[in-house]
């Protein structure tokens, strides 16, 4: 599993190259999500502009990444395909994380959702 970090201000940036998350590389996913997020920052935001696939495992270790976060601090997503967009909304998991459009939108707008 391909995830890059960058600072950015208060935030950390992270972004996933890979083309998918699912069963096969949720653990990995997780275990870097957790090594890349142990430094402090206000916000955490997760890249998936690069992401157009996400199954039920892949959803499963976004959701335990936002929990390693503890209730301090919060994953906001950003640059959610159309495919993987659809799997938030029917999970109803986009009423649980900030989505933003993209990152510079995420970094631009603060808090606000998209």
């Amino acid at each position: 599993m391909n995830l890059t970090k960058r600072r950015e201000g208060d935030a950390i940036v992270i972004e996933a190259s890979d083309t998918r998350i699912d069963a096969a590389v949720a653990i990995q996913f997780k275990d870097k999500m957790k090594e890349l997020t142990s430094e402090p920052a206000e916000r955490v935001i997760l890249d998936l502009q690069m992401v157009e696939f996400l199954d039920s495992s892949g959803l499963g270790a976004v959701v335990a990444a936002m929990k390693l976060l503890g209730s301090a601090r919060k994953l906001e997503l950003a640059g959610l395909t159309p495919t993987v967009a659809k799997v938030f909304r029917l999970t109803r998991m986009d009423s649980v994380f900030l989505i933003h459009p993209s990152v510079d939108e995420a970094l631009g707008t603060g808090a606000n959702a998209a």
